[in-house]
């Protein structure tokens, strides 16, 4: 019997995704959890073969649980599930060791069967997903220049991302600054939809 946990936080995609599973003889869904940092505590406690987690999660996002789950038990591997396949989140994952990567709108038999491959030890990628990664390069956006984009991406003001980060606005601008010209972009809303897209946020 193949234990999986389901790190999900839309509650009707876990559902359908735990219930599609339960269908399975050979799979038996021991864990679900809504946000990336549930990941580790649910997986020590339950001890799945396979944790299937999505990259867009609450808190922490899937790819960080993942690459902190690796270390802590290692006899679970990582099916990442996403709904885009964007170029630098694949390249995180694959970076991270993650050993599978599927697309959400994949066939439901390609889940299962995935399941079951990556529980085997075997690597479950799309070709075309893993071209465009190495393909698409390195995110050029240092760590604190990610950070600050990512909170930019929510809305933030120069001065709130500044008081959140205990930084001056000054500084957070030149940043922001820093990651629209990395990016290419035309201000700041272009720079976030560019490393969205990459998968840098």
């Amino acid at each position: 019997m193949i234990k999986v946990l389901l790190a999900e936080d839309m509650h009707m995609i876990r559902a359908a995704l735990s219930a599609l599973l339960r269908l399975e003889p050979d799979i038996e869904v021991v864990a679900e959890v809504t946000r990336g940092d549930e990941i580790v505590p649910a997986a020590l406690s339950a001890r799945p073969d396979v944790a299937i987690v999505d990259i867009d999660l609450p808190v922490m996002d899937g790819i960080t649980a993942a690459a902190a789950l690796r270390p802590r038990l290692p006899s679970c591997r990582i099916l990442v599930l996403t709904a885009l396949g964007r170029p630098g989140q694949v390249r995180r994952a694959l970076e991270a060791g993650i050993e599978a990567f599927l697309v959400k709108d994949a066939p439901g038999e390609r889940l299962a069967d995935a399941v079951r491959r990556t529980a085997a030890g075997l690597r479950v990628l799309d070709g075309k997903l893993v071209s465009a990664a190495l393909e698409y390069g390195e995110s050029p956006l240092t760590p604190r220049e990610t950070t600050v984009l990512r909170e930019a991406a929510r809305g933030a003001s120069a001065e709130e991302i500044a008081a959140r980060l205990h930084l001056s606005a000054g500084t957070v601008r030149n940043y922001l600054t820093g990651a629209i010209t990395k990016t290419g972009a035309r201000n700041r809303l272009d720079a976030v939809r560019i490393a969205e897209d990459a998968g840098w946020l």
